[in-house]
């Protein structure tokens, strides 16, 4: 499936019908009077989490959203039927903004949580509301209003609680795989991963966490250099980074300015992302030149206070240690962060 996860959607809900003017004619009443039904109103258009998807791609094929018109009344006191909701699935972690204004509408999370982007519009009285003393036979009712009609912008955010990053070809995608179902291509060339990757974790008996494998970084993303960071974005949900070096240094780079060089693409994106705890680890240990240097890398994050660890992906060295660990750290950190709010809302 292609994976999409900016769109842009026009949207128009429904008008609300119009009131009837009528008037009661039956043989015994004479001056039965006004009798016109109030109009129906018109459908909202909805958003709806869909725990299935992913994309947004299906909003590529459906650049119009129209939810249905409320029926116009009609006379013996009859209503018109509301207009048909406009129903829309939309992935976890979907932001809708107005297109026009950038006004946030919706931050749409959790499963099958709804939002109304877009409201029907009221449907109007029938004659029969208008009726008084001084005019006992009205020959008027209201028209519908029409429902609101507005251009969205939507954007993904993958509902990740851990985040992968490091230069391309570090050994991101290997990881994930190793530790959970996810199956993204692996090969020994960089940027073998185009899109995010998810991942289930479980750490423990109880608990599990998410894993976003994000394509690699390299220097001068910020500029859109390689695959830019356009991509970091799946990573704002996120309450924990891991961040991979390769420690082999067969690519020719120096693992310590790669280091440096990740974390200065974050700081250039966000400086919120780049604030995000980091666990930092070196891969690749099943080759005999990263064990020569690792404890080079060691010593030098050392002197900064920062602790690294040793793993190789592709032969589990270390690999359910890192991830207990991981997921320990991603559980303390959220529960310091949890709100009376936060919890309100899951429940």
């Amino acid at each position: 499936m292609k994976f999409i996860d900016e769109a842009e959607v026009h949207v128009r809900a429904g008008d609300g019908g119009r009131g009837c003017v009528s008037f009661l004619r039956e043989k015994y009443k004479p001056h039965g009077g006004p009798n016109g039904g109030d109009g129906g109103d018109g459908g909202d258009v909805v958003f709806a989490v869909d725990p299935g998807l992913t994309t947004l791609l299906d909003f590529k094929y459906q650049p119009l959203l129209k939810a249905g018109r409320g029926e116009h009344g009609r006379g013996k006191e009859q209503y018109g039927k509301r207009g048909a909701d406009r129903v829309v699935r939309v992935p976890p972690g979907t932001l809708v903004r107005n297109a026009d204004s950038g006004e946030l509408i919706a931050d749409l999370r959790a499963a099958h949580e709804r939002a109304i982007v877009a409201h029907g519009g009221r449907g109007g009285r029938g004659n029969m509301h208008f009726a008084t003393p001084t005019n006992q036979a009205p020959r008027y009712a209201q028209p519908g209003t029409p429902g609101e009609e507005l251009r969205l912008h939507l954007e993904l955010q993958l509902m990740a609680d851990v985040g992968l990053v490091g230069y391309p070809n570090t050994g991101k995608s290997t990881l994930i795989s190793k530790v959970s179902a996810a199956r993204p291509r692996i090969a020994d060339y960089p940027f073998t991963t185009l899109v995010p990757h998810l991942g289930v974790v479980r750490f423990d008996d109880e608990g599990s966490f998410v894993l976003a494998d994000i394509p690699g970084l390299i220097e001068g993303a910020h500029r859109g250099l390689g695959l830019g960071h356009r991509f970091l974005r799946h990573l704002s949900r996120t309450s924990l980074l891991i961040h991979l070096i390769d420690v082999s240094g067969l690519s020719g780079r120096d693992p310590m300015a790669d280091y440096e060089t990740i974390n200065h693409e974050l700081e250039a994106f966000d400086v919120t992302l780049a604030a995000k705890p980091q666990i930092v680890v070196a891969n690749k240990l099943d080759l005999a030149e990263a064990r020569d240097r690792f404890p080079d890398l060691q010593a030098r994050l050392a002197a900064r206070g920062i602790e690294v660890r040793g793993i190789s992906a592709v032969t589990g060295e270390g690999v359910a240690a890192l991830m207990r660990d991981v997921g320990r750290r991603w559980r303390t950190l959220r529960r310091e962060s949890t709100t009376p709010e936060t919890l309100a809302a899951e429940s």
